[in-house]
């Protein structure tokens, strides 16, 4: 896959990005995907965050593994999210490896890549970006911002940040600050991945060797923490991987563990190392009641005519319901008008990517209500 192959725009040119860290960049190429028409009036966009290792191939196939979108099960013409009624905008987030500036892209000065000079970068300076995007596509007002994850994170920021371009927001399994546990898992991510010999300090660019192995075990750390106890065991169990016996080894015995490894070997093959240092970073970094004083409702208090619904999984254990709901009593107590829904389903924090009825019927009646209430803002395309 080459850069031809990547939809991106160059922002920030004149004015630089202000990072919440203090540094500026400049420019900011931002790779994107759009599925459908922006209205006359402007009344039909959304915008779709995606998770830690997602991408801004959200309905459409991914040019480097071939695989479907990875909500493509919900957007696309006559789908939840249709896109032959709705302007569909999906970007790769500012720090990541699928087109828009990271650490994997060429530094202007040195006209080398930025590895770890790369400047450490925020949810909420994902977002400026996003809102930058936006101003790009002529968009000045969102029928809806929507993400599951760390997308979700993005839609808090959204909401903090920029209430007043947002009709409607939608928050899926997430949180508004990272809890000592989440570091901790990230932590160790880290760890297997600056402990892998090939990362060189983050200098291992353009060289035959990637920190591949430690990549992957970071891969197979964080996948646990996307599945339930109960889906593991139900999908696992103690099953033995194309053996009659344990080998009193070390090799892959057990089907879970064959599953891990495979998550791992293949997530090298999409995603650059120092990308999931930086992301996982901004994630651990989230602390959006810090900015209030401890008193998250502070940071809501401007979107009080933004439509908002909260969803949440009774299996998901990292960014569980009381996490949810504490984002739903904030925005309560800022005055912001929000539904609510914790759905029984047994696949973990994973259930916002995987068919899940329930979702999908709270999601379809929350977009519908917000169309019939929209009233798109005065000369939009002027």
């Amino acid at each position: 896959m080459t850069n031809e192959d990547i939809n991106s725009i160059r922002l920030f040119q004149e004015d630089p990005l202000t990072l919440d860290g203090g540094e500026t960049l400049s420019p900011v190429d931002v790779a994107f995907e759009t599925y459908g028409d922006l209205a006359p009036d402007g009344d039909n966009a959304i915008l779709i965050c995606h998770a830690l290792t997602g991408d801004q191939y959200v309905a459409s196939p991914h040019p480097g593994t071939g695989k479907p979108g990875w909500w493509a099960r919900l957007v696309g013409p006559g789908k939840l999210i249709d896109t032959e009624k709705y302007f569909v905008i999906c970007s790769n987030v500012l720090g990541s490896c699928m087109g828009t500036t990271g650490p994997a892209a060429t530094d202007p000065n040195t006209k080398e890549p930025w590895g770890t000079r790369f400047p450490v970068i925020t949810i909420r300076d994902m977002v400026r970006v996003q809102a930058a995007l936006m101003d790009a596509l002529n968009v000045r007002k969102l029928l809806m911002v929507i993400g599951g994850s760390m997308g979700g994170m993005q839609v808090l920021e959204w909401l903090a940040t920029y209430p007043e371009r947002l009709h409607s927001a939608c928050v899926i399994a997430s949180a508004a600050r990272h809890t000592a546990q989440n570091i901790a898992f990230h932590e160790v991510g880290r760890q297997a991945v600056m402990a892998d010999p090939n990362w060189n300090q983050g200098r291992y660019y353009g060289s035959d060797a990637s920190p591949a192995k430690g990549l992957a075990v970071a891969r197979m750390t964080a996948h646990i923490t996307y599945l339930s106890e109960d889906a593991l065991t139900h999908k696992f169990g103690r099953n033995l991987q194309e053996r009659e016996a344990v080998t009193f080894g070390f090799d892959a015995d057990f089907q879970v563990e064959s599953y891990l490894r495979h998550q791992g070997s293949t997530f090298v093959d999409r995603f650059d190392a120092n990308s999931y240092l930086y992301i996982t970073r901004a994630m651990d970094y989230l602390d959006i009641p810090g900015r209030f004083d401890g008193r998250l409702a502070d940071a809501f208090i401007g979107a009080r005519d933004v439509r908002c619904c909260v969803i949440s999984f009774t299996s998901d254990w990292l960014y569980p319901t009381l996490e949810n709901k504490r984002i739903v009593h904030a925005l309560n107590a800022a005055g912001v008008p929000v539904s609510f829904a914790e759905i029984d389903a047994a696949f973990g924090h994973d259930s916002f990517l995987l068919d899940v009825p329930e979702m999908d019927e709270m999601l379809a009646g929350f977009l519908s209500t917000a169309t019939q209430s929209y009233q798109p803002p005065e000369a939009q395309n002027e």
